[in-house]
C-alpha cells in the first residue's frame, strides 16, 4: 500500500529552518520548551486511546500539561523522530494489514512550532505486530521489527514519506523457554552511532542480530559476525547507546539484568563485560524488564521493572563502561514500559502502561538518584516518549 508525499520544496525548507532545534534522544538543542508526544495502545475497553498524544514539557519546572490527541492511530505503541524533526513515525502494532498477516509503519509530517502531526500513509510491516523502529543517522533509512513474525524490515524515507518495504530479514531459530522462546521474537533495533550497522535484539533467539546497513540503497544485510549470543533464557529487548559510542546496555526482560558490551566500531563487534541484576537481592516475586536509558551525561544508566515497578538506578565507570548499582525508586504505577530522560537531562518521564499515566521523576545530576515531582499525568496506554524541541517562536 504506497503513501503520498509531501512536496520536495517544502520538506527541504522544513528540515533547514528546524534542524538545530530539533531534539531527539541522544542529541542536543537549545530551547525553552518541548513536545512529548506519547505513542499508544489503543485496543483496550477498559480505557480506550485515540492513538498518538502530544503534551507541552517545561524542563525548568518539570511540568507536564496541555494533553492532546496529535493523530488519531491504531496501536502506535513506538515512536522515532527523524533526524531533520520534520517527520514521525510510528509502529501499528496490528496482526493485519492490506489482507496479510502484517502490522503497519506510519509516517506523519511534524510541524515543531504548532506541535501537529499531518498523516503521511502507511507501509506494511511484512510481519505482526511490530514493536520498535528507529530511524539512520542520515534520515534516509527507517527499520523497524515484527515480535510476533520475528523479523526486521527497512523503509526508505521520501522526503519525510515512506516507501515500500526495501529489505525484509525473517529471523528463524528458538532458544530454551519453551512459553516465550519457541521462535524468533525481534524486539527492538538500533542503529551504531554511525549508522553502518542496525542491531536487533531477539528476545525468543536470546541474539542480537547485527546487520549492516546501506542507507542509500535502502538495503540491510547480514553482518560478520552475524549475531552475538547471550546467556540462555534472557530474552534480549531493548538497547541503548552511551554517549562515547564506546559501550552499549543491552536489557534483558526475561533474567532481568543489564548485559554491558564494549563496541569495537571499526569491525562492528561487541564484547560482553559485564551482567547486572535489575532487582533488589531477595526479590523472589515475578518481574520482567522492559527499557534501559543512558543519562545524556554519561554518568547514569536506568532500567525499568515490570511486576516489580520500579526503576533500577546504576553508576556508570566512564573508564569501562561498568554498573554499579545505586539502589530503585518505584514508578508509582504498574507496569512501567518505556520511559526517557529530558534532552536537558534534569527530568525522568516514565510511562506506566496498566496505570494510564506518566510519572515525572527529578535527576540528581550527582548521583542519578530519582524524586518523583507532582502528580501522574494521565494519558491511556502509553507506552513510548519522543521529545522534540518547541522553537521560541511558538511561545
Amino acid at each position: 500500500m504506497g503513501i503520498g508525499t509531501t512536496s520536495r520544496r517544502a520538506f527541504a525548507s522544513a528540515c533547514f529552518g528546524l534542524a538545530g532545534t530539533i531534539m531527539m534522544q541522544g542529541g542536543a538543542a537549545a530551547a525553552e520548551r518541548y513536545w512529548a508526544f506519547v505513542g499508544t495502545y489503543t485496543n483496550a475497553k477498559s480505557s480506550p486511546s485515540e492513538g498518538i498524544y502530544r503534551l507541552e514539557f517545561d524542563p525548568a519546572t518539570g511540568a507536564l500539561t496541555n494533553r492532546v490527541v496529535a493523530a488519531k492511530s491504531v496501536d502506535p505503541s513506538f515512536l522515532a523522530v527523524h533526524p531533520s524533526g520534520s517527520s514521525l513515525y510510528a509502529t501499528n502494532e496490528i496482526g493485519e494489514f492490506g489482507g496479510e498477516k502484517a502490522g503497519a509503519v506510519s509516517a506523519f509530517a511534524l510541524d515543531a512550532r504548532a506541535g501537529t502531526l499531518k498523516p503521511l500513509g502507511q507501509q506494511s510491516s511484512k510481519g505482526p505486530h511490530p514493536c520498535h523502529l528507529a530511524v539512520d543517522p542520515t534520515g534516509k533509512l527507517v527499520a523497524a521489527v515484527n515480535y510476533s513474525g520475528g523479523s526486521v524490515v527497512a523503509f526508505p524515507v521520501d522526503f519525510g514519506s515512506l516507501r515500500p518495504a526495501s529489505s525484509f530479514i525473517q529471523h528463524e531459530g528458538k532458544s530454551v523457554d519453551p512459553g516465550r522462546q519457541a521462535g524468533p521474537h525481534a524486539h527492538s533495533v538500533n542503529f551504531d552511532p554511525s549508522g553502518k550497522l542496525a542491531l536487533a535484539a531477539d528476545l525468543g533467539l536470546d541474539e542480537v542480530r547485527l546487520y549492516d546497513v546501506d542507507a542509500a540503497a535502502g538495503k540491510l544485510t547480514p553482518h560478520d559476525p552475524p549475531a552475538v549470543k547471550v546467556a540462555p533464557g534472557s530474552g534480549p529487548r531493548h538497547l541503548a547507546w552511551h554517549p562515547s559510542g564506546k559501550f552499549a546496555y543491552l536489557i534483558t526482560e526475561l533474567k532481568n539484568t543489564v548485559i554491558v558490551f564494549a563496541y569495537d566500531a571499526a569491525t562492528g563487534t561487541l564484547r560482553e563485560i559485564q551482567t547486572a541484576s535489575t532487582l533488589p537481592a531477595g526479590f523472589d516475586g515475578k518481574s520482567y524488564c522492559a527499557e534501559v536509558v543512558v543519562h545524556p551525561s554519561g554518568k547514569f544508566v536506568y532500567g525499568s521493572n515490570r511486576g516489580h515497578d520500579s526503576l533500577a538506578i546504576f553508576r556508570v565507570d566512564p573508564a569501562t563502561g561498568e554498573l554499579t548499582p545505586t539502589g530503585h525508586v518505584p514508578t508509582g504505577g504498574k507496569n512501567p514500559r518505556n520511559f526517557v530522560v529530558d534532552p536537558t537531562g534534569g527530568w525522568v518521564l516514565v510511562e506506566n502502561q496498566d496505570s494510564d499515566s506518566i510519572v515525572v521523576f527529578k535527576v540528581d545530576p550527582e548521583t542519578g538518584g530519582l524524586t518523583r515531582t507532582g502528580e501522574p499525568v494521565a494519558v491511556p496506554k502509553p507506552v513510548c516518549i519522543r521529545f522534540v524541541a518547541r522553537p521560541s517562536s511558538a511561545e
